[in-house]
């Protein structure tokens, strides 16, 4: 399901999504009221929505990602924005980021880009916009907290191929580095975070969050 306030979004997503095999899209909604009576009608795997819609037209996207924890738990969002917005990836991805993926609205363009974010959402991984994790890396002050800045470049690198809920094999595909490496890479990153032994799939969440800057 995807709902914008922009037509012109709205259509893009008709075209993109509407013959994607193995995606099913099931109603365009104009803005947050409609989204609500829809999501509570065709129960959908995942909402793709705008972060500002009507009716509130600052938040509303947002605020229905988070309200939808507790009230379609299974529910996975993708929250678009027209720029990179910090507090809304920390509010986003705050707790807990299963099933959350944070993305610049260009996406809803590209094809591939959509349904690999939507396939990751649904089984309950995150995703976030690579272009957004370089916007904040480049911000005045993105590198002041410890131990952020003990990260090497190429370690940097690795993290912001994590962000997009990348695996190792397909990160080593992307850097050109044997699997091996991108292991070792990850593990020192674990080590420089002092992320301790959670599980895989959440140390990479709390890594990518520590290199936002979100938690």
């Amino acid at each position: 399901m995807v709902a914008d306030d922009s037509l012109l979004i709205r259509e893009a997503a008709r075209q993109m999504l509407g013959d994607t095999p193995g995606i099913e899209l099931v109603d365009v909604c104009p803005d947050g009221t409609e989204l609500l009576r829809a999501v509570e009608r065709h129960r959908p795997d995942v909402v793709v929505t705008d972060a500002r819609m009507p009716p509130g037209g600052d938040d509303e996207g947002l605020r229905f990602a988070i309200d939808a924890r507790s009230a379609y738990p299974d529910l996975g969002v993708i929250l678009l924005t027209q720029y990179a917005e910090p507090s809304f990836g920390a509010a986003l991805l705050k707790g807990d980021a299963r099933g959350r993926a944070y993305l610049l609205k260009e996406r809803i363009t590209d094809r591939a880009e959509l349904r690999a974010a939507i396939e990751v959402v649904a089984r309950g991984g995150t995703v976030i916009d690579p272009e957004i994790v370089r916007e904040i890396l480049a911000a005045p002050g993105s590198q002041r907290a410890d131990p952020l800045g003990e990260l090497t470049p190429r370690e940097l690198e690795i993290l912001a191929e994590m962000a997009q809920g990348k695996s190792n094999s397909a990160i080593a595909r992307t850097l050109v580095l044997t699997k091996h490496a991108v292991e070792k890479h990850i593990g020192s990153i674990f080590l420089k975070l002092e992320l301790g032994d959670e599980q895989d799939v959440s140390r990479r969440v709390a890594a990518v969050l520590a290199f936002l800057a979100l938690d």
